[in-house]
């Protein structure tokens, strides 16, 4: 009787620590901060100085101090953010937010005192694509994501968003409801385009130097000129009819830059000189084309 009872109650310590292994794991912290965090907290452009590339960076925290408190979930600002509960909440890509279970083991590592018991997480780079490949949303959310969503979200850094302009899901980053920033197709009609080149200004990102590399920004416009492709690979619909607003050097009557345009009207406001800067209002024709109604000297 008293051997049933000694088996009974180690069968119950086993039990009880088995649940309790996945909050003795750092790995599961370390996949969330490799699929949700790590896109915009990495590098030197980690906001606030809050690099969350491995379970290492996350406990050494920023520019702030710490934003895990071992054993205390409720005094971690890393839960209070994932909640809601401080502001702006994280990820700054959502909604989707983090799951309740995901939450949940951030929460129960906290409370296990946070071990380090995980390698670190890597950190998410642009896959590098042959040229004949397809480049799709997936190829280039990593870049959005790190560079662009810490701003163009509900609750960025900025408050707003820029311009009500959110680059936090491919929805997002293709909606023309005011203006079409990208035109499936057109690199050189695409506002976003223009802005990271610094054809238009400011120069996005807002918080560059350093903006984009070369290879960033040319992955990019091969995303925009093989259709702005979604994450599966379909090619998104020309925005026909949605309004542009493009910045520019003029270059000659119907070109800014390397965009050539069509007159829809003949309004030219304080008619600008070859050579200087102009900004240019109009539509998106069906086959992707620009129709100018207005172009005037910046």
């Amino acid at each position: 009787m008293r051997v049933n009872r000694i088996k009974s109650a180690l069968a119950v310590l086993v039990v009880a620590a088995s649940a309790q292994a996945p909050a003795q794991d750092a790995a599961p912290v370390a996949r969330i901060l490799a699929e949700r965090c790590v896109m915009c907290h990495q590098g030197d452009a980690a906001p606030l100085g809050l690099r969350l590339d491995s379970i290492d960076s996350l406990l050494k925290g920023g520019a702030k101090g710490s934003v895990v408190k071992p054993g205390d979930p409720a005094g971690s600002e890393l839960m209070r953010r994932l909640r809601g509960q401080s502001l702006p909440r994280m990820p700054l890509t959502g909604p989707p937010f983090l799951s309740d279970a995901e939450i949940a083991s951030v929460e129960q590592w906290i409370a296990a005192s946070a071990p380090r018991t995980t390698a670190a997480a890597p950190a998410s780079a642009p896959r590098v694509r042959a040229a004949s490949e397809p480049v799709t949303y997936a190829d280039v959310q990593p870049i959005l994501g790190a560079r662009c969503a810490k701003c163009h979200a509900a609750q960025g850094r900025m408050g707003a968003a820029p311009e009500g302009y959110l680059l936090n899901n491919y929805e997002n980053t293709l909606a023309h409801g005011d203006r079409a920033r990208v035109v499936p197709g057109y690199p050189a009609a695409s506002e976003l385009v223009r802005r990271i080149r610094g054809q238009s200004t400011p120069r996005m990102p807002f918080d560059g130097p350093p903006f984009l590399s070369q290879p960033e920004i040319a992955l990019l416009e091969r995303w925009i000129a093989q259709g702005a492709r979604d994450a599966q690979g379909r090619p998104a619909p020309v925005p026909a009819g949605a309004r542009v607003r493009l910045r520019g050097t003029l270059v000659g009557p119907a070109q800014l830059d390397d965009l050539h345009f069509l007159w829809q009207g003949r309004r030219r406001d304080r008619q600008p000189a070859s050579g200087s800067q102009a900004e240019l209002r109009g539509t998106v024709a069906p086959d992707g084309g620009i129709l100018a109604e207005r172009v005037r000297g910046r």
